[in-house]
């Protein structure tokens, strides 16, 4: 009766105030207890003056809107502010935490570098990397526009060692494919440069980035700028008038500078892959989701079993492992090593090379021939080949016995799921690799699968790189968050 006398007198008050106090009131009312409502409120007299009717509508209405039901405040990291907490941490400090955009920015970053790297494999292959002459960061963007453009670029070409040795008989529609093909590499890199460099000065800016952040991502921009200069310097070593003073010297870039050009590539991608992934996985956990992929396993009781450190290790050395034996492939396309010995497993019928093949004497420069080893290892093409394949193999049985020790009851019990897949993916991704090798070869290098050889080398490196996240730490951030927030439910 009394809940009935009080929604007689407020009805009107709250049509007046709006659909939203409305709600308000309507919500408050329903959900308020009996001994809640003021006996003064209770009108004895339902015929009473109009000014005491407003009076009554006032006081009646301010204290139930004034009893709303206490709602627990959401954790929600503030990025542009001190990064006060909410709720029971409110008080407290707590550090800035990247956000999801981060990530994906890192992970979009890592995809162009990927696509570069393959790119940068077509134009080898297709011998285009010498067609443009200079180097100019700017003003370089812009592809000649006119036949008299043409001509000049075609004239600075015709200068160089590999027109007159190799390609003296192109015309001037098949010099503009390999120009294109050398210049489209280019200005890839300078987006990629672009495209991480202006969201890095945002993120700094807004404080969005992780205490770790600043100094790693700009290291990461100072290695993208490093590239483009790395990559001239590689070019330069083509363009090289003494070239043609050797005997039978075919004119190609410097496999030491090709190898540290693709290797500097390599080492990019891989951080900002596993940045980008590290960032993700840990705002997930900070508010509150799985650690790789597990809600039931504690992170500090799997990473401190001895046998999941171990599994550690391994998976890092064969991480290694992998970025080597990319690495010495770029020696092999740097000296043409691919179109030796197009057979498998043997090599002129044997498993190996001669000794007098693999070391010989014709690649030592000093008289008393002490440097016969290191310059066979990396200068003499059957040799370069040979390791090449001494490191495939090896990663790729490295690669099994990894994968059928993560399928052990023992240890697949003690992995979190992440990881075993990422285990899983290594695996099937290194027999496509392998496969890939051995059309590579007994095909003579043919452009689209040396390229895809190229590209599944990262490919099979970025299932490392996601093994090696899946079984990292949370990091500071994300725990200080995931604690806070803990606590602050706790004492809701």
């Amino acid at each position: 009766m009394q809940l009935n006398l009080m929604n007689a007198f407020l009805r009107p008050r709250a049509h007046h105030l709006g659909l939203r106090a409305s709600r308000t009131f309507s919500t408050a009312l329903v959900n308020f207890p009996k001994r809640t409502v003021p006996k003064s409120c209770l009108a004895s007299e339902i015929t009473s003056s109009p000014l005491h009717n407003s009076w009554l509508h006032r006081r009646c209405y301010s204290v139930v809107a004034q009893q709303k039901p206490l709602a627990p405040h959401s954790l929600e990291p503030r990025f542009f502010s001190a990064n006060a907490f909410h709720g029971a941490a409110q008080t407290s400090r707590l550090p800035v935490l990247a956000p999801p955009a981060v990530g994906r920015w890192l992970l979009f970053s890592s995809a162009m570098v990927f696509a570069v790297i393959v790119v940068g494999g077509v134009t080898r292959l297709t011998e285009s990397g010498l067609s443009i002459t200079e180097w100019k960061p700017i003003t370089g963007i812009i592809p000649p526009m006119n036949v008299e453009d043409w001509s000049v670029e075609f004239e600075k070409y015709k200068a160089t060692p590999e027109f007159k040795l190799l390609n003296h008989s192109i015309t001037l529609d098949e010099f503009k494919n390999i120009f294109y093909m050398e210049w489209g590499h280019r200005v890839l890199g300078r987006l990629i440069g672009i495209a991480f460099v202006v969201p890095l000065a945002y993120f700094g800016f807004r404080k969005k980035l992780t205490a770790s952040m600043p100094i790693q991502l700009t290291g990461m921009a100072l290695l993208i700028g490093f590239q483009g200069f790395l990559g001239w310097y590689m070019v330069k070593s083509g363009l090289e008038d003494s070239i043609m003073e050797t005997p039978g010297a075919v004119p190609r870039v410097s496999q030491y500078r090709l190898a540290a050009h693709l290797g500097t590539a390599v080492v990019l991608y891989a951080g900002m892959l596993g940045t980008g992934l590290a960032a993700i996985k840990d705002w997930r956990y900070a508010r509150g989701g799985s650690w790789s992929g597990s809600s039931t396993m504690n992170w500090q009781n799997v990473l401190s079993n001895p046998v999941v450190r171990r599994f550690s290790r391994f998976s890092k050395g064969l991480s290694a492992l992998v970025f080597l034996t990319a690495l010495s492939g770029a020696f092999v396309a740097g000296l043409d090593a691919g179109l030796l010995y197009n057979e498998f497993p043997l090599m002129g019928g044997r498993l190996a090379p001669p000794m007098n093949e693999l070391f010989s004497f014709a690649y030592a420069k000093n008289a008393d021939g002490s440097d016969i080893w290191w310059r066979n290892i990396f200068e003499n093409p059957i040799t370069v080949q040979f390791d090449h394949r001494v490191l495939a193999m090896t990663t790729y049985l490295s690669t099994c016995l990894l994968f059928a020790y993560s399928r052990r009851p023992a240890i697949r019990a003690l992995l979190p799921p992440l990881a075993r897949k990422s285990v899983t993916a290594a695996f099937y991704m290194a027999n496509v690799q392998v496969l890939l090798g051995l059309a590579t070869l007994l095909y003579l290098v043919p452009v689209p699968i040396a390229a895809a050889h190229q590209a599944g080398s990262i490919a099979l490196l970025s299932t490392m790189v996601h093994l090696l996240v899946s079984l990292r730490r949370p990091g500071l951030a994300a725990q200080a968050w995931r604690k806070a927030g803990m606590q602050a439910k706790g004492s809701i």
